[in-house]
């Protein structure tokens, strides 16, 4: 019994001791200047904040949906005019902006493209469309505009020799993307840009053929960002720097686990929100696409689109530079990425 009395008292004093350095470390942990985040989602897929919430990475902070987005940049616009916290988009749309003024600033990846994460453009089988030149004078039906895939599609056709005036001839129809496969076999459109679920149940249908995809074109690489407001920045930073890496850790938990987990944990997510969301686009989940550990941002993933965006005239030559566009300050995967690369 002595023994037992023993072992249960100095369990008690580990627990107290556990206790208390709990305390002491919530006690010296920077406050936090707000208690929520406002956010967009996405129907029928989790967002790397969401995830985040769920993993508890983000706690003490809370998210407050404000409701759906089908855009990355409604939705970063949303950030620069301050009606939501955090939002995602293409990076050169994302670059547009900022050219523009725009006050935000981007922090940590959003989506990227690798081998079973990329956008493809489908043609029917018995289209006469085999190459660049045949899309003169043809529609092609995108999910927006200015957005990710009419750049990969500008990039596609340059690559191949057409001009600047041949290119405007190419005709892009914003659609919402769970209509674009129909429009596409009823004769609406002649090419379909499709991404995700929606290439993989399109493909699976049969009767269409891959064109080109923007993994052939670009290889793998982030090509999105979560952006901040500057202002919500500068008057948060400490809340900024819980937000960021409590995101970028759910990035490298959905890097690092099996895709069945990942998977489970989202159908998890989408059940327990209720928006009575159906689940089961997510069996075709497959990976991030995000190309660094953590979502850490780099300059390529940058200079690519700015490159491009000074060779449409939409930009000056040197008006943006890359490594000022963005941030990984209050990413603290950043500082491993540079201890890593020191240590080489």
């Amino acid at each position: 019994m002595r023994k037992i009395a023993s072992l249960l008292l100095n369990l008690a004093a580990v627990a107290a001791g556990l206790t208390a350095g709990a305390v002491f470390a919530q006690n010296n942990a920077p406050k936090l200047e707000v208690k929520e985040i406002r956010y967009q989602g996405w129907a029928t897929q989790v967002t790397f904040p969401e995830l985040a919430e769920d993993l508890g990475y983000l706690a003490p902070l809370k998210l407050n949906w404000v409701g759906n987005t089908i855009s990355g940049p409604q939705d970063v616009q949303s950030v620069a005019t301050g009606d939501i916290d955090i939002g995602g988009a293409f990076n050169g749309a994302i670059l547009k902006l900022i050219a523009a003024k725009a006050p935000i600033k981007p922090v940590l990846g959003h989506y990227g493209i690798d081998e079973k994460n990329y956008h493809g453009f489908f043609v029917l089988n018995e289209s006469p469309i085999k190459n660049a030149r045949d899309l003169i004078g043809k529609k092609v039906g995108v999910n927006t505009l200015g957005a990710h895939i009419e750049f990969t599609l500008r990039e596609y056709l340059s690559r191949n020799g057409l001009t600047p005036a041949e290119i405007k001839q190419v005709t892009l129809v914003a659609l919402p993307p769970v209509n674009t496969e129909q429009a596409l076999r009823q004769g609406q459109i002649d090419v379909a840009a499709l991404f995700s679920v929606l290439r993989d149940k399109a493909v699976e249908r049969g009767g269409i053929r891959t064109l080109f995809t923007d993994y052939e074109l670009f290889g793998k690489f982030t090509a999105g960002t979560y952006v901040l407001n500057e202002k919500f920045i500068k008057a948060n930073p400490n809340a900024t720097r819980h937000l960021v890496t409590g995101v970028a850790r759910a990035i490298d938990w959905a890097q690092t686990q099996p895709v069945e987990v990942v998977r489970a944990r989202f159908e998890k997510i989408i059940v327990a929100r209720k928006r009575n969301e159906d689940t089961s686009s997510l069996a075709y989940w497959k990976s991030t696409g995000i190309a660094n550990k953590g979502g850490v941002v780099d300059d390529r993933e940058l200079q690519i689109w700015i490159d491009w965006l000074v060779k449409d005239g939409l930009l000056k030559p040197g008006q943006l530079k890359a490594s000022q566009a963005y941030t990984n300050a209050y990413n603290d995967y950043a500082k491993q990425s540079a201890s890593v690369a020191s240590a080489k």
